[in-house]
């Protein structure tokens, strides 16, 4: 089992330029979580390329001790849209 904010850690080791990233336990069994990431680096990336950033960055996590990842990733400017 791994925290929220450990989970919240790598991604943000790992994703360039993350602006914004929230990581919310869903079951409260520190194994499945939902995570927001914002960072310049998915600009002209696919939503698969965005995610495969962020898969990487938490790299065997993904599958072991992070059994489920719901994942949204945005631009900064998809973000700033997305909050009005």
């Amino acid at each position: 089992m791994i925290e929220a904010h450990e989970v919240e850690a790598k991604i943000r080791a790992g994703v360039p330029d993350a602006q914004h990233v929230a990581v919310e336990d869903l079951t409260g069994t520190k194994d499945h979580y939902r995570a927001i990431v914002v960072s310049a680096a998915f600009a002209g990336k696919s939503r698969v390329q965005q995610h495969q950033l962020v898969y990487a960055s938490l790299g065997a996590l993904v599958g072991g001790d992070v059994h489920a990842l719901a994942l949204s990733t945005f631009t900064p400017e998809a973000w700033a849209a997305k909050q009005g």
